[in-house]
């Protein structure tokens, strides 16, 4: 197979698709990869360590998708890249189509088949490949909360941890899942006071198993959401349906109840984002203000630490990558029950539910297309 690897173009994404080691494990197993020139750059990464692990340089983007079989990326495809995509071309990427009417368009219209790294599971019915970065973009909201929570950021002028005699900050994180236990782990560790909220009471039970009662845990709602922001200095939204549009937990009407310079950091923001007040930033622009309260809402916080975050999602992503290649899309997909879960597009279908229920278009189950093709082949 042939597997291009372009270079990240959203507004400071500097991750990359393949490290070289993983470019040596699918040279090695006898396939071309194709790497555009500077792409791993961002993330240390020069073309000769990838030309030294077995693949070819070249020079535009353009190629490199008019190449691959199948293209490996990082974010989502945006505006340029569209034309590039075409007839079943394999895309292995994150793309969180939910909120992504005209990307969901252009990728059935040009019948890409579209494998999103956040809807593949496991055999526990777990996100494999978005878990690094979950956890990654969990221990940056705090990171991020307590510098905009400083004055001459746009904040309140609050220590996180306090110091002896004046008070921790208040955090409060919504959803108790990878992001938020990320997210309260470092919250934690700088000394603030906690509160994370969650509508799965087993889970707040190993939540306070896992930090030793050293946090507070709500059963969600909208009353006890409403009344712990109330008096928070930094509101981290960690909420995540599959695929899906996230629930706006946190309406326009609670921010006027929340402290003015008070900091809000939405990581669902992929996925639509959890507050009413949400719209997508990026790392050049980050922050706006509603109603006196700080947004944080960059869609792609895990580009601001590249060379952690490559590392993190290739050592998940490269296993399916591998899989995809060796064995062909139909038999990688027969084979792996979960890695038919990424398949969010295939021959002009939209192949994933929640992202149809989003969107109220038409949902066609990829067995019945696979299928189909098998039996016509």
């Amino acid at each position: 197979m042939k597997i291009g690897l372009p270079k990240e173009i959203k507004d400071n994404e500097y991750r990359v698709g393949l490290v070289p080691a993983g470019v040596r494990a699918l040279t090695d197993a006898g396939h071309e990869v194709f790497v555009e020139r500077h792409a791993g750059q961002g993330s240390g990464f020069e073309d000769e360590a990838f030309v030294a692990a077995g693949a070819k340089i070249l020079e535009s983007a353009d190629d490199i998708w008019a190449e691959g079989d199948m293209v490996v990326k990082v974010k989502e495809p945006i505006a340029p890249e569209y034309p590039r995509m075409r007839d079943g071309q394999v895309l292995f990427t994150y793309l969180h189509l939910a909120p992504e009417f005209e990307l969901t368009r252009q990728m059935l219209e040009r019948k890409v088949t579209g494998v999103a790294y956040e809807t593949i599971t496991d055999r526990q019915g777990r996100l494999p490949l978005l878990t690094p970065m979950s956890e990654v973009a969990g221990r940056m909201s705090v990171q991020v909360g307590a510098t905009y929570l400083e004055k001459m950021n746009g904040g309140r002028g609050i220590l996180l941890g306090g110091v002896p005699g004046v008070p921790a900050a208040d955090v409060v994180i919504i959803g108790g899942g990878v992001v938020g236990t990320e997210a309260a782990k470092m919250a934690v560790g700088l000394g603030a006071h906690v509160t994370i909220i969650d509508k799965n009471l087993d889970r707040l039970r190993e939540l306070d198993d896992i930090f030793l009662s050293k946090i507070q845990t709500l059963a969600s709602s909208r009353y006890q959401i409403h009344e712990a922001i109330s008096h928070a200095d930094l509101v981290i939204g960690a909420v995540l349906i599959p695929g899906a549009s996230a629930p706006k937990l946190i309406t326009r009407d609670m921010l006027k109840d929340i402290p003015n310079g008070a900091v809000l950091v939405d990581v669902a923001v992929d996925q639509g984002g959890c507050f009413e007040t949400t719209r997508a930033t990026t790392h050049s622009n980050p922050t706006y203000y509603e109603e006196g309260v700080l947004h944080y809402c960059v869609a792609n916080m895990p580009g601001a630490v590249p060379r952690t975050s490559t590392f993190a999602l290739t050592n998940a992503t490269l296993p399916y990558a591998l899989a995809l290649a060796n064995k062909g899309f139909e038999k990688a997909i027969a084979d792996d029950p979960g890695l038919a879960e990424g398949v969010n597009t295939y021959a002009g279908k939209l192949t994933y539910e929640a992202v149809a229920t989003s969107q109220e278009l038409e949902y066609t189950p990829l067995s019945s297309l696979v299928g189909d093709a098998a039996a016509s082949a």
